[in-house]
């Protein structure tokens, strides 16, 4: 395995939608690093190729100053060239396999997964983690929860490898996952949507180290 199970408790997924006006995503992930985060996912789903590749450069650099994993989202070619720890795809994205072949053993792999069977089928594939979810309504989902709390639970029975829980979690309500059997939480609003990114970060990093650390 080719990610520390605690590199996963604090899982922070960059979206600039949520960020105050103006305001540079280097920024926010520099104050969720100073607050605690322990791994940084880039996903910008409305940048271009070239200014997708700047800035992942740019929070790459960021993240070896805090000695935390950074993951590209989806784009394997990109994660290649640029030498990101890793890489995080959907089912919908290129097949596990497939990508794991290109990465070679040393990078991260985290293959997103709903069900047992998908869990099991990415775990075979040479998947390091897994994302599952979403575990609780979340507004870019129509408020549906794809993953139930025994869902969640199976599949971190099923699987060998670690599981992080993803989809609408806040710091309210982290606790209800407390005996799912996670490694940790992945987080996008739940940091970059809030007005003090390292104190949120901060405090959610607290409470996730209290119910999975």
């Amino acid at each position: 395995m080719n990610i520390k199970k605690e590199s996963l408790l604090l899982y922070a997924v960059t979206d600039r939608h949520w960020l105050a006006e103006g305001e540079p995503l280097s920024y926010a992930v520099q104050q969720a690093l100073e607050g605690g985060a322990t791994l940084v996912q880039i996903r910008e789903k409305n940048l271009e190729e070239g200014a997708f590749e700047q800035e992942a450069i740019e929070l790459q650099a960021l993240c070896r100053r805090h000695h935390v994993p950074f993951i590209v989202n989806d784009n394997v070619e990109l994660a290649l060239r640029i030498g990101a720890d890793g890489i995080h795809v959907g089912q919908e994205d290129m097949e596990a396999g497939r990508v794991r072949e290109m990465l070679g053993p040393d990078r991260i792999l985290g293959v997103s997964a709903q069900t047992v069977e998908e869990a099991l089928r990415a775990e075979a594939a040479g998947a390091d983690y897994l994302g599952v979810g979403a575990v609780f309504p979340t507004g870019s989902k129509d408020d549906a929860v794809d993953v139930p709390h025994e869902t969640l639970k199976a599949i971190c029975e099923a699987v060998s490898i670690p599981v992080v829980a993803i989809g609408g979690i806040t710091y309210e309500n982290t606790e209800m996952l407390k005996d799912s059997g996670i490694a940790g939480i992945s987080v996008i609003s739940a940091i970059f949507g809030q007005k003090e990114i390292e104190a949120a970060t901060r405090k959610l990093r607290d409470r996730a180290e209290k119910l999975f650390g």
